[in-house]
């Protein structure tokens, strides 16, 4: 007993010691975090003196030293380091204390010091490059680098040479170096491309666009391997010139023909971006040049449906037809599920005959599906019920989603859905507290949706606890939902009438300019958010006020006029969704590079 006794409060002592030695390093970090360095050092040398080969405890209290202004003790801490242990950052750490010190000669001497160690045994490249790295040092970071791959051809540091040359803002050798590895080692590809949309979206301007554009179009003229084509169908796609992306893109299928997914990726990004014109061409030219059913019908289903969103009802018995033919030509089978959503939705919602839309969903939901069909095949009929006014069984499978395919996109948009369901039957409360989740979904489209309706709701219960106007506006929501527009237009201004000067007037204003801007009445649309810049200038719609009209003179009338809008956008609302986008459209339209 006595033995397991002994070993028993050894085992606790040494827990204790453990513990109370965990927590003085978070107080010695605490305090150094906090700029506390006096506290700091004390914290850190005591930590160093109970374990002396840690090194991070060691550079945290040559970093007090120097913070203090201590640097003849950081000196003499780092020489006896240095002559106990040999390590060659240490070199960088005593040059770095004599350049605090205003002494450059001296720390030149020192940072040479550690460079020819690389000469000597290249295999020192690590710790001293990334000593010369965090301290700023990027010039010796990137000499050490190059001296080391030239003395052992099995070095690859171009990943970390790009990055230091974008740091030092010499571009051009950064997307040189950049390129070269991306081609050297494909599987690097990814992490690069993320490196350079930084700078072409949040670092850099339209100059550095052009360069990357001009170094892909040289490097895909010289070598004709089709890498670059790929790149360079990358990069405007970057840059939302999917024309321009389609030349690329044939290209690689005349020379290897073996898949047109790709292409056909590229149809659904320029449909997400509402550039239909060359989304068409390109869908046209898949099915010109395959025979691959689900190629053929997935091509289809994306024309079809862009028809249905620019139809007028003299229309919509050519639409009837051509899905009819579709399916006829097709077959019903899970191959075509897409093509039989799409007829029910347009017979639901576009002829006003929900019955048989719902008809045809249950017939699909007969067939073999798996668990994402099965899932697209209940919002289809979800959408439907909540048209109809069956609010209750439209939650029911928006749910039943929302469980089968638990945190997957498809998960949070039914979760959006069925809190907009909760919205439309005027439930705020229950409505509220799912927009609220939703405002940090992975997916930003369905978080920025989410953020707009939390908002609204939240604003207006404020201003008016007794909810009457948002009542009416969410009922205006609902029509538009249904297809109604002219009704939503008619209760939309009912609202301004009946609330003139209350906090739900330019949501309203905005909605009506929304609805004119669908409808082609780009005057009038324009006109609506013209009274939210004059009126509701200090509101949380200005910015999309601003940006909308931007949008409408760029694209439909002036491009001239959208430019001080884009420039409002950039100056006085940093933290709109719409300011990356402002932002690269205000450079175009300034000229600052021929994009």
């Amino acid at each position: 007993i006595t033995q397991i006794m002994k070993k028993l409060f050894l085992y606790i002592t040494l827990s204790f010691s453990l513990l109370a030695f965990a927590q003085n390093e978070q107080l010695a970090q605490y305090y150094y975090e906090k700029g506390d360095f006096e506290k700091a050092k004390i914290g850190f040398e005591e930590l160093l003196q109970n374990v002396p080969q840690n090194t991070q405890y060691f550079l945290r209290t040559i970093d007090c030293y120097q913070q203090l202004q201590l640097f003849d003790i950081a000196e003499k801490a780092i020489k006896e380091r240095f002559d106990k242990y040999k390590q060659s950052n240490l070199l960088v750490e005593l040059g770095y204390n004599f350049q605090l010190r205003k002494d450059d000669t001296k720390a030149k001497v020192y940072y040479d010091q550690a460079v020819e160690r690389i000469k000597k045994n290249p295999n020192e490249i690590y710790s001293i490059s990334n000593a010369f790295e965090r301290k700023v040092l990027l010039d010796y970071a990137l000499k050490s680098y190059k001296i080391a791959t030239e003395l052992n051809p099995n070095f690859n540091f171009n990943y970390q040479m790009g990055l230091l040359y974008g740091q030092l803002s010499n571009m051009e050798m950064m997307i040189s170096t950049f390129l070269d590895e991306a081609y050297a080692n494909p599987q690097n590809a990814i992490r690069i491309q993320n490196q350079l949309v930084r700078f072409m979206v949040d670092e850099g301007d339209a100059a550095f666009s052009e360069m990357l554009r001009k170094a892909l179009i040289i490097r895909t003229q010289k070598n004709q391997d089709i890498f670059w084509n790929h790149y360079l169908s990358w990069f405007y796609v970057q840059q939302k010139e999917f024309e321009k992306a389609f030349i690329q893109e044939k290209a690689i299928y005349k020379r290897s023909p073996e898949s047109l997914t790709a292409i056909v990726n590229l149809a659904q990004l320029a449909i997400e971006e509402e550039n239909q014109e060359t989304a068409k061409e390109i869908l046209d030219f898949v099915l010109e040049n395959t025979s691959d059913l689900e190629l053929r019908i997935q091509a289809n289903s994306y024309l079809i449906t862009m028809k249905i969103e620019n139809t007028s009802e003299k229309d919509f018995v050519a639409i009837s037809t051509e899905l009819d033919e579709l399916l006829k030509q097709f077959g019903t089978s899970p191959f075509t599920l897409s093509l039989q959503l799409i007829q029910a939705h347009f017979v639901a919602f576009n002829l006003k005959k929900p019955e048989e839309g719902r008809a045809i969903v249950k017939k699909a939901l007969e067939l073999q599906l798996n668990d994402y069909e099965v899932a697209d095949a209940k919002m289809e009929l979800a959408d439907i019920l909540l048209y109809e006014e069956k609010f209750n069984q439209a939650l029911i499978y928006y749910s039943q989603i929302e469980l089968d395919l638990k945190n997957d996109v498809m998960a949070h948009e039914a979760s959006l859905k069925a809190a907009k369901t909760s919205y439309f039957k005027t439930d705020f409360a229950w409505a509220l507290k799912q927009f609220k989740e939703l405002k940090s979904a992975n997916t930003q489209l369905i978080a920025n949706d989410a953020l707009e309706y939390f908002l609204l709701i939240n604003d207006n219960t404020m201003a008016d606890s007794t909810q009457t106007a948002l009542k009416q506006f969410a009922k205006g929501d609902y029509l538009l939902y249904q297809n109604r527009n002219q009704e939503a237009i008619a209760q939309f201004q009912a609202i301004l009438k009946s609330y003139k000067g209350q906090e739900i007037e330019s949501v309203t204003v905005l909605r009506l300019g929304k609805i004119y801007e669908k409808q082609g009445d780009f005057d009038l649309a324009l006109s609506q958010y013209q009274t939210i810049i004059d009126q509701h200038s200090d509101g949380i719609y200005i910015d999309e006020a601003l940006y909308f009209s931007a949008e409408i003179y760029n694209k439909q009338l002036l491009p001239e006029k959208a430019k001080p809008l884009y420039e409002k956008v950039l100056f006085n609302h940093q933290d709109s969704i719409y300011f990356v986008e402002a932002r690269k459209k205000f450079r175009q339209l300034r000229g600052d590079a021929n994009l």
